[in-house]
């Protein structure tokens, strides 16, 4: 279970937050699409909820993107391509990263860009890296990218993780970096009541393009279960995977009201995923509970520091007949699931899961490099006072 750190409004007024995202992260587009209502999911309207921090007393600033040529682009994505991360996005914030305190990024990708700018100006900004999807493939970077990516993470002052099963893989390779699990939150301030869900038809709700979705394991389920109807919200799903099978519909949500709609309609919301370590699928996870419904996961990633096996309905991963199994048991008792729907909402807001929560544990962090920066400074004072006398 996670526990949380008491409001830092009286400490943080200080505090300059730079929030460095990738380049189509931009927060004014992303406020417009979050008016518009086709930024699809449960957001706030600053990305990923960071601008919360100001309520804290933080001042946040956030990366922009850039108007550039077609041969500017062409550069900046073949240099990404080769570095596995957009320096020249970084490189173009260089100076509004000296102005801040601290330094927050949203995945490796950020980080290690901010990292390569921080070592080749000599800036002392303090840098916040949170990794997603990096060290479930270390071992499988060249021998160039892992000496590269070591010296560019020695420079970041602290690492977050979604899970704790990244944050064990990490600890294990650079046991000396300040490494700490930041459970992901979203938006908690909107929630459906959990209600009995219509079992006639029988409706399953899968959404996501993350890479380590099992897409294959849950149709080939679905095939051979014609009583029940499969809607998958994604652009990753191959075609001809699903092609022929009737009960089986892929698709986009284009819109928030088209998103909020196929939870509405469905019976219960399936997250099949492969082995990985970073807590894949813990968005929808989290949106379903706000929406009421449901939830069977694989097991794997971590997903059990977030939603304990009462909350959730959790199978092993790649599992046929365990996935159905559970899809079954849902249908057969709607009941049991309306109340495992209870107890996982319940874990939602206020003292639980949640943007809230996760934006505290930013803030919360930042003040403990401010801490330690200013005691180190501290000592270095009366070290030199002393070599004077």
């Amino acid at each position: 279970m996670v526990s949380r750190p008491a409001d830092h409004r009286s400490n943080a007024a200080t505090l300059k937050v730079f929030v460095h995202l990738a380049e189509n992260k931009d927060a004014r587009r992303w406020r417009q699409s979050w008016l518009a209502k086709t930024l699809v999911g449960v957001n706030d309207e600053t990305p990923y909820g960071y601008g919360r921090a100001e309520k804290l007393g933080c001042s946040v600033t956030f990366s922009g993107g850039s108007s550039e040529t077609l041969l500017a682009k062409f550069f900046r994505y073949g240099l990404r391509f080769i570095l596995g991360f957009d320096f020249v996005h970084a490189w173009r914030q260089r100076h509004a990263f000296e102005r801040a305190d601290v330094i927050w990024t949203h995945t490796e990708s950020q980080y290690l860009a901010v990292a390569a700018v921080a070592l080749i100006t000599g800036m002392k900004t303090r840098i916040i890296g949170q990794s997603v999807w990096l060290f479930d493939h270390w071992d499988q970077l060249s021998w160039v990218k892992r000496r590269l990516y070591a010296l560019l993470i020695n420079r970041v002052d602290v690492l977050t993780f979604l899970s704790p099963a990244n944050l064990r893989m990490a600890r294990a390779r650079f046991p000396k970096a300040d490494a700490r699990f930041v459970p992901f939150g979203i938006p908690t301030e909107h929630k459906v009541e959990p209600r009995i869900r219509s079992q006639e038809p029988f409706r399953i709700l899968a959404i996501g393009s993350d890479r380590h979705r099992d897409w294959k394991t849950l149709v080939e389920v679905v095939r051979d279960c014609p009583d029940m109807s499969l809607t998958i919200l994604s652009g990753t799903v191959p075609r001809k995977l699903v092609t022929g099978i009737a009960n089986v519909e892929v698709r986009l949500a284009r819109t928030t009201g088209e998103l909020h709609e196929a939870f509405e309609r469905a019976s219960v919301v399936c997250v099949p995923l492969l082995e990985n370590q970073h807590a894949s699928g813990i968005t929808v996870i989290q949106e379903a509970a706000l929406f009421g419904v449901p939830v069977i996961a694989s097991d794997t990633g971590g997903l059990r520091h977030y939603f304990l096996d009462r909350e959730i309905r959790y199978v092993p991963r790649g599992d046929h007949a365990a996935l159905q199994e559970a899809l079954v048991e849902i249908r057969a008792c709607p009941q049991d699931a309306r109340e495992m729907a209870v107890r996982a909402q319940a874990r939602m807001g206020q003292n639980g899961l949640g943007v809230d929560a996760y934006i505290q544990d930013h803030v919360r962090i930042s003040h403990d490099l401010m801490k330690a920066g200013k005691t180190r400074q501290a000592v270095a004072t009366q070290e030199m006072r002393g070599n004077e006398a």
